[in-house]
C-alpha cells in the first residue's frame, strides 16, 4: 500500500483539546547533561596536567570552558531549530568530543619539553586547533538543520546525492597518489597546507540515495525464491542491486586500498536493505558476498600483484604483525602494545606514553586513550558510541515515513560500523584501515561530516518525538514548498517488525 508523505506532527496533540498544556521538550535535561559533561571534562583536563606536568597550571580550564560555550550554544539552537530532539544525542556526542580535544591536548604537553610544559599556551596545537574544527563543525550542523527542516525533503534530491557521493568516493582514486595517498590509502585530496576526505561526506549522500531507491523497491526485493534452514532468500534476478554495491566496495578496496572505506559503503547499503525488507537472508548474502571480494582481492595480490598488492601486504601483516615488527607491522605491534600496557585500569590520564604509538592523534587514538585510561575507560567510551547507536535507531524506529526511518537507521548504523571498523584495526580484529575514530581523531573532514550526520540525526529525532497531528514544517523542498526537484517520495509502509 502507497501513501503521500506524512505531514510533520505539530507541538500538540488533537485530542487534548484547545488547552491543553504543551508536550515537554526535555530540553532542560539536555542542558544537565551537558553540565554534568562539561564537569567530567574538567576533572579531566586537571588529572592529565596532574600527571603529565606534576602540576596544575592556572589556565587548564580554559579550553573546557571554551567548549562548554560551542556546546551550550549548541544546545540553545537546537531549542529553536529542533526543541522535540532527543535530549542525549547532544550531550553523548559533546562528551566524546570533549574527551578527543582533551587527548590532543595531552599529547601537545606531550611533546613539549618537561621545563617548559607548565607554560605551553592552551591556544595552539592539535588540541586547539581541534576545538576551533568542533566550533565549525557544530555550526555546520546547526545550518544543515536550518536548511532542511523536513527530513522528507532529501528525497527531492535523492539522485543528485547519490551522483555525488559516488564522485566523492571515486575522486581519490583516479587521483595520482601524491594528491590522495597517506599511510597507503587513497582516501584523501591533499592541497597545500591541508588535505580533506571526501568520502566521510558521501557516506551521508549515498544514505540518502539508499533509503530513497529501497523504499520505492522494497517490495520487489521483499520477494522470495527459496527457502534453505527456515530462511527465505531472495531471488536471482533481484540480486542486481546488491552486486552493484559490491563491485563498487571492491574497487574501493582495491583501487583507494583501504577495507575499512569498502566496508562502511557496502554495509551502509545491506544494512538499509534488511531495514527495508527485513529479510536477514540480505544480511547473510552481504557477509558473504564481502568475505568473499575480500578472499578474492587476497589471493589475487600474492598471485598477480598489481592493484592487489597493497590488500594482500595489508592482510598479511594483520595476519602476523609481530613478523615484521619493525617495518610493516610496527604500527599494528606499538598500537598492541599500547593497549596491553594500559590494562584494565590505564596508566592514568596523562602519566602514559602515547607518543610511541606511530599516527596517535589519527588513526590509532582509540590505542593512546587506551594505555591511560584502561579496558574499563575504553568500554565506558564504547557504550557512549552504542548509546548514540541506540538512540538513532530509536528516532528510526518512532518517526512515522517509511523514507525517515531508513535513513535515521543508515546513519546510526553507518557511526557504529564506522567505530567498529577502527576499534578492530587497531586491537587486529580485521586488518587495518584508514579511517578516524568519530569525534575523537584529530582532523576537520571527519569531525565536520560526523556531525552533519548528527544534525540529520537530531532533525530526525525531532519529527519522530513531536505530538502527531499538525501541519508540516517547510524548509529546503519541504513537502508542502513549491521547491523544485519533483514530488517527495511516495511512502510504502514498512513491514510491522520494523516498528515494533
Amino acid at each position: 500500500m502507497t501513501a503521500t508523505a506524512i505531514p510533520s506532527p505539530s507541538p500538540t496533540n488533537p485530542g487534548d483539546g484547545a488547552g491543553a498544556p504543551r508536550p515537554r521538550t526535555r530540553r532542560n535535561v539536555e542542558l544537565g547533561l551537558l553540565l554534568f559533561v562539561a564537569a567530567i571534562l574538567l576533572v579531566y583536563a586537571a588529572v592529565v596536567e596532574g600527571n603529565a606536568i606534576g602540576e596544575v597550571t592556572p589556565d587548564f580550564w580554559v579550553q573546557v570552558a571554551i567548549l562548554a560555550v560551542i556546546f551550550g550554544a549548541a544546545h540553545v539552537a537546537i531549542r529553536f531549530v529542533a526543541p522535540y530532539a532527543d535530549p542525549v544525542i547532544l550531550p553523548a556526542v559533546a562528551l566524546i568530543n570533549g574527551i578527543g580535544i582533551g587527548f590532543l591536548r595531552r599529547l601537545d604537553i606531550g611533546r613539549a619539553k618537561a621545563p617548559l610544559r607548565a607554560d605551553l599556551s592552551v591556544f595552539g596545537g592539535d588540541g586547539f586547533r581541534q576545538l576551533g574544527w568542533t566550533a565549525a563543525a557544530i555550526v555546520g550542523a546547526v545550518i544543515l538543520m536550518l536548511i532542511v527542516r523536513d527530513h522528507r525533503s532529501l528525497s527531492r534530491y535523492a539522485y543528485t546525492l547519490g551522483l555525488t557521493g559516488i564522485v566523492l568516493v571515486l575522486i581519490p582514486a583516479v587521483l595520482p597518489a601524491r594528491f590522495s595517498s597517506i599511510n597507503g590509502a587513497k582516501l584523501w585530496i591533499k592541497f597545500p597546507g591541508f588535505s580533506i576526505q571526501p568520502g566521510e561526506f558521501a557516506k551521508i549522500c549515498l544514505l540518502v540515495f539508499f533509503a530513497y531507491y529501497l523504499v520505492r523497491k522494497r517490495e520487489v526485493l521483499s520477494r522470495a525464491s527459496k527457502r534453505i534452514l527456515g530462511i527465505d532468500f531472495p531471488r536471482g534476478r533481484d540480486l542486481g542491486p546488491v552486486v552493484l554495491v559490491w563491485l563498487l566496495s571492491l574497487m574501493v578496496l582495491v583501487f583507494e586500498k583501504d577495507l575499512g572505506t569498502s566496508l562502511m559503503y557496502f554495509g551502509m547499503f545491506v544494512v538499509t536493505l534488511y531495514i527495508a525488507t527485513v529479510r536477514v537472508s540480505w544480511l547473510i548474502l552481504g557477509l558473504g558476498f564481502f568475505i568473499g571480494g575480500a578472499f578474492l582481492a587476497y589471493f589475487l595480490g600474492k598471485t598477480v600483484g598489481g592493484p592487489f598488492l597493497n590488500f594482500s601486504e595489508r592482510a598479511t601483516t594483520w595476519l602476523d604483525p609481530f613478523a615484521d615488527a619493525d617495518n610493516k607491522g610496527y604500527q599494528l605491534v606499538q598500537s598492541l602494545l599500547g593497549l596491553g600496557t594500559g590494562g584494565l585500569t590505564g596508566t592514568g590520564p596523562g602519566a602514559g606514553q602515547p607518543l610511541n604509538v606511530p599516527e596517535v592523534r589519527t588513526d590509532f587514538i582509540f590505542s593512546g586513550l587506551g594505555e591511560e585510561i584502561g579496558l574499563f575507560g575504553l568500554t565506558a567510551l564504547l557504550v557512549i558510541y552504542l548509546l548514540l547507536v541506540e538512540r538513532g535507531l530509536r528516532a528510526a524506529i518512532n518517526v512515522r515515513d517509511s523514507f525517515g526511518k531508513l535513513f535515521a537507521g543508515g546513519l546510526a548504523f553507518t557511526l557504529g560500523l564506522q567505530v567498529f571498523v577502527i576499534v578492530g584495526g587497531i586491537s587486529q580484529l580485521i586488518p587495518l584501515t584508514g579511517q578516524t575514530t568519530p569525534f575523537l581523531s584529530a582532523g576537520g573532514s571527519s569531525l565536520v561530516a560526523n556531525w552533519l550526520l548528527i544534525g540529520l540525526l537530531l532533525r530526525i529525532s525531532d519529527a519522530s518525538r513531536r505530538p502527531a497531528g499538525g501541519a508540516p514544517s517547510i524548509g529546503l523542498g519541504g513537502a508542502s514548498s513549491g521547491g523544485g526537484g519533483g514530488a517527495p517520495v511516495q511512502i510504502q509502509e514498512l513491514p510491522t517488525e520494523v516498528v515494533r
